[in-house]
């Protein structure tokens, strides 16, 4: 009879301590997707004052999915699944603090105003991104090889900036890329070779003067 009074407590324990985990993950989670949040809002100029409506004077459960941009998993609960910022005039360097939006898989900054380079380790901060935007911003530097990392993209969008050097032949890696265009920036040398399921065209390099290899013209020997 003790041995099975002592089982049940034991069962008992165990569910409190499950329950208490699982709770205090998920408490953890949302207060990094606010942190996440924040961090981009302090980061960055506003001169739109699209984000302004990003009030964090609220504690109801999902309130920062109702913030312009930002999509959730689930409309009740406070994780980020894509951040959608696109053509807001937002100037700065990018955000860092979006590494704090553990479940994030899509990321969508283009046609902004962010400068400097892309940070070297990109897979750290978006580890779990399918989709990448970047596009028509004045990011500068050259591509980060850490970007071969990010082994979920499907969509890499880097096109209309002022990146330079070349393309990290490691980005063809990258076995579920569909969409790859870094077009309209100021790269050189032999272009990655994805995988034939990536149906990448001319036109992804389009505008860069000294990129080679197909689909581009043969690189000199």
């Amino acid at each position: 009879m003790r041995m099975i009074l002592n089982g049940r407590a034991l069962g008992v324990l165990t569910i409190l301590f499950l329950s208490v985990l699982l709770n205090s993950s998920f408490s953890y989670a949302v207060e990094s997707d606010i942190n996440c949040l924040k961090a981009i809002k302090a980061s960055l100029e506003d001169p739109n004052n699209y984000l302004n409506s990003w009030n964090f004077n609220n504690n109801t459960e999902g309130f920062i999915c109702r913030f312009i941009g930002i999509d959730c998993w689930h409309p009740d609960e406070s994780r980020v699944l894509n951040i959608r910022l696109s053509g807001m005039g937002l100037k700065g360097k990018f955000p860092r603090g979006i590494a704090n939006c553990t479940t994030l898989t899509g990321l969508d900054l283009s046609s902004n105003k962010l400068y400097g380079t892309i940070p070297s380790d990109i897979s750290k901060i978006v580890k779990f991104v399918t989709s990448l935007d970047l596009s028509s911003n004045n990011l500068s530097g050259k591509i980060p090889v850490n970007l071969s990392n990010c082994s979920f993209l499907n969509v890499l969008k880097l096109e209309n900036n002022q990146l330079t050097g070349q393309i990290p032949g490691e980005l063809g890696r990258l076995a579920r890329i569909k969409t790859f265009s870094v077009a309209n920036n100021r790269l050189t040398g032999p272009v990655p070779q994805f995988s034939p399921n990536a149906r990448i065209t001319a036109e992804s390099y389009a505008n860069n003067s000294g990129l080679c290899g197909a689909p581009l013209p043969v690189c000199p020997s």
